[in-house]
């Protein structure tokens, strides 16, 4: 049986979690499924695609990713299911499969159009339910859909080049439960843009002249405790998903601050790296 995987911006106070496993439950009643999250900000296309491109991948083959975030279907907002990298999206066009796929193309797409839809304010139950149900028995997306050509695409923030490549200027992608602000500046572009020169990131007014690949290696073992820094001090990393993330070591958004908060950042703002 395959996998069914659940990414919405739902929360948890509510009954639309329980009531989305309830009604895969009653179809598949041996069905897997996984919680990716289901605390993306209301509406945010792009932290939605940033959380599942990140994390799709580490699913096998054939898993089946149900996407509720704007989901409500209008003229400009179809259902569609998508077979890409032979994993299955079903979401409303509205982006989100665009910046998923910017660096593959799909496989396959159709419109949903199932026989007797409920068309009420739940679409992630009423029709993608039935869709992931479908394809996990072993059905094929034509017969839940017909092929769909105009997918939505929306454009991801691209880092700009400073001339004579003297420097790199990013944006903030996405803020994590922690406060740690991930840019748009690959690990491949800043050493392809760096080549063996110093460098000083600036985010407002801190500067920052070292990447570590582990929160914990800013910590200098050999100093006294009290020589060290640690907790509270802010670092620079290249993150699991190789882009360049800021943080506070041991950061907590609800009594010390993160990074976003303690600099001052948000999503779509501006970071540079000048290379010396």
């Amino acid at each position: 049986m395959a996998i069914i995987t659940l990414t919405t911006d739902f929360g948890y106070k509510d009954h639309f979690v329980g009531a989305i496993k309830g009604t895969i439950f009653k179809e598949l009643s041996d069905a897997k499924i996984v919680d990716i999250t289901h605390a993306i900000s209301p509406f945010n296309i792009q932290e939605c695609a940033y959380i599942l491109k990140n994390s799709y991948k580490a699913f096998p083959s054939g898993t089946i990713h149900i996407v509720g975030v704007d989901s409500e279907p209008t003229e400009e907002n179809k259902h569609i299911a998508v077979l890409v990298d032979d994993h299955y999206f079903i979401s409303a066009n509205n982006g989100v499969i665009s910046l998923i796929t910017s660096e593959i193309s799909p496989e396959k797409v159709v419109e949903i159009n199932i026989p007797n839809p409920i068309y009420g304010s739940f679409p992630v139950m009423d029709v993608f339910v039935q869709v992931a149900c479908h394809i996990a028995r072993g059905g094929k997306l034509e017969v839940v859909g017909k092929s769909f050509e105009d997918l939505k695409v929306l454009k991801e923030f691209s880092p700009r080049i400073g001339p004579e490549g003297k420097s790199i200027i990013g944006n903030v992608i996405y803020i994590d439960n922690y406060g740690n602000v991930v840019t748009n500046i690959q690990k491949s572009l800043f050493e392809a843009y760096r080549n063996g020169r110093n460098f000083e990131i600036q985010a407002r007014n801190r500067k920052i002249t070292k990447i570590h690949h582990t929160y914990s290696s800013i910590i200098n073992f050999e100093l006294e405790k009290n020589q060290r820094k640690g907790p509270g001090d802010l670092l620079a990393l290249f993150n699991s998903s190789d882009y360049i993330e800021l943080a506070i070591y041991k950061s907590d958004l609800n009594t010390v601050g993160g990074a976003s908060t303690l600099l001052g950042l948000n999503y779509r703002d501006t970071i540079q790296i000048k290379f010396i």
